[in-house]
This record gives C-alpha cells, structure tokens and sequence, in this order.
C-alpha cells in the first residue's frame, strides 16, 4: 500500500528569464525528436479513482484539488495551442483527469477546431451518453474511451468506484450513434487482475468497428505501487490473442505512433499494444503536455514542468510564449523508459492524474 504523499504536484520551472527569439528554423529537441503532439489536460479532478492512476487512499475526501481561478480557462488553452500549432503540432488531446468533468468542454473543443489539427479526447466514458452528441456536433475527430475490463467484479475493482460496466457501454454505443464511427478502446493490463481477460475483451470488440488497444502498467506518478511483476509484456498480449485469432502486423499511421498496430488475418479489424515499459519507444516521442494550470511537461515521467500560465497571465506577447516553448522543447532530453531500471519507478514524477495519459 503506498504511503500517502503531502502534495503530487511537483514545482514549475519558473519561466521569468526571456526565452532566446525562436528563429523558425526546424524544431528538434537534444535527441534530434520534432514535436508533433500536444496533450492538454483540462481538469485534474475525476469520478473514479483507478488503481494505477488516482489511488484512493491519497486522493481521498480531503484531498485539495485545484481552485477554478488556479486552471486555465478555455481562452488561456486555445492562445496555448495556437502558439504549439505555430510550432508544428498536428494533433491534440484532451485529457484529466476526465475531461468532461470540465463544464461546457464543446466550447474549447470549438474553439480549437479552427487550428486543424487532428483533435481528439480521452476519457473514462461515465458520461459519454449526456456529450456524445455535443463533442461530435463542436468539431471533434475523435474519442478514445478507457475501459480495463468487461466484466463488472473486475471494472469496479480497477476504477474503485460505484459505477457499472454497462454505462461506459452505453456510452460508447452513443459516440458511434454520434458518429465516432471508431473509437479507440484502452486497457490497462495488470498482471493477476485482468489480464486473464484478454482474450475475452478481444473477442468482445471484434468486427466492432473500434479499435482495442491493451497498455502495458505503467510506473505513472509516484502513488501507484508500481511493481514490474505487475506488467503484462505486450508480446504476450499479442502471443494470447493470436492463439485464438490469427494476427498479422500492420504498418505505423505515422512517425512517433506509440501503438503497435496488429490486425486479425480474418477481416475482423485490428487491436493495438502501447508497450513503454519493455519495448521503449522514447527515441521516437514527439508530445508534450500541458498541465490543468499551464505548466509544461516534456515526459510522462517528468519530475517538473514549466510554468507557462505566469507568461499568459503576466502580459505575455503571443512571440513570447512561442520562444518559451521552443526553447524548452529545444533543451528537451528526456528518455525515461530506455533508462527505467529497478530504482527509477521510486524516484517522485508528476501523477498521470495531473497531466493526462
């Protein structure tokens, strides 16, 4: 049982000394990696309380989430992500916490849709039925919906929460009936929980239309009790389902794609495995993220960010903020999963709870 922790929020960087002018020259960070993703998380509260995620014994009913006046507001986000697409970003993510927590989120979703990137949300599904409806009609591409396990013992054990399997299933029926023909279905895979129902979830989602894609535990945060016995390696993912239904691999959409694509040699579509643990893919990571209070992470695992919200809150030109992130994405050096050894996992990172996934 982990220890409870006073604070999960680790320290901004303060972004007071002026940034070098950013010259328009190719953005490559120390490791020559572009950046092609920005992933925003728009609140850092949510419902459920995930095992590998917000575990309930430190975020429980005395703890301090952010005030409203310490997050950004819709405006504050979209001048970010203005400024990130001036940089080369082609695609951004929504995340939490559970986003739709966030009230009136179609209205930052419309608000970013003139800047054309692929945008899309992830989310737990509990409301998935009240905005499906709503996100589609603001603008966006698509969803990816966070569901561990079919069965309701297991779902509820997982997520800590009162709160049935079947709703997140409604749920995801009334993103397609809102035309999110393929949503993408994540499971994270803990050895001696779920994982004996891989190949059950792979059945289920078959000839769906969505797309199943199984994520190895991660040593997120430092409040999950992350163990490496407790990790599936994706290769045997892929070994037990392909022992039921024949598998083939399927080329990457894009540089920089952390899911490896595999689809079933029958017709029946595809499933993917996201394996940042015994497969690392850093050499290859092209995101950053943004904090629910504006500050800037460069890794998953990161251990501090850098403050923004001090540049949009202090008078900031739109250049101003454009140099700060190019020089922060220029001095960028991290590869943490290619260094993992057995002591990283307890040094202290920023919560996923915080960030997004």
């Amino acid at each position: 049982m982990p220890q409870k922790v006073i604070s999960i929020r680790p320290e901004a960087r303060s972004a007071a000394a002026k940034a070098p002018r950013y010259d328009d020259g190719a953005l490559a960070d120390t490791l020559g990696r572009g950046m092609r993703d920005l992933r925003i998380s728009v609140t850092d509260r949510c419902n459920f309380r995930c095992v590998y995620c917000m575990p309930r014994e430190v975020f429980d009913a005395d703890y301090k989430f952010l005030p409203h006046a310490a997050i950004l507001s819709f405006e504050e986000i979209a001048r970010l992500a203005r400024a990130f697409v001036g940089l080369g970003v082609k695609k951004i993510r929504l995340t939490g916490g559970e986003p739709l927590l966030r009230k009136g989120l179609p209205d930052l979703v419309a608000m970013l849709v003139p800047l054309g990137v692929d945008l899309t949300l992830t989310t737990n599904g509990s409301t998935l039925v009240k905005h499906a409806q709503a996100l589609k009609d603001a603008g966006l591409d698509r969803l990816t919906v966070s569901l561990d396990s079919l069965d309701e013992a297991t779902f509820r054990a997982m997520n800590d929460a009162d709160f049935p399997v079947a709703k997140v299933l409604d749920g995801i029926a009334a993103a397609a009936d809102a035309g999110f023909s393929q949503v993408k279905i994540n499971m994270v895979v803990k050895r001696g929980v779920n994982d004996h129902q891989i190949v059950e979830a792979a059945r289920h989602w078959r000839d769906s239309g969505h797309i199943l894609r199984f994520i190895e535990y991660m040593d997120v945060g430092s409040t999950n009790g992350w163990r490496m016995d407790d990790v599936i390696p994706s290769a045997e993912v892929v070994r037990r389902i392909g022992e039921a239904f024949p598998l083939a691999p399927v080329e990457a959409n894009y540089g920089g794609e952390v899911a490896e694509r595999w689809r079933y040699k029958d017709g029946a579509g595809e499933i993917g495995v996201i394996s940042s643990v015994t497969q690392a893919f850093c050499r290859d990571c092209n995101r950053m993220r943004l904090s629910t209070e504006g500050s800037l992470y460069t890794c998953l695992f990161a251990q501090a960010g850098h403050d923004l919200k001090s540049l949009l809150r202090g008078g900031a030109s739109d250049d101003d903020i454009r140099d700060q992130v190019a020089a922060v994405w220029r001095a960028r050096s991290d590869r943490y999963s290619e260094i993992r050894t057995a002591a990283t996992p307890g040094a202290k990172k920023v919560e996923m709870s915080y960030i997004g996934g």
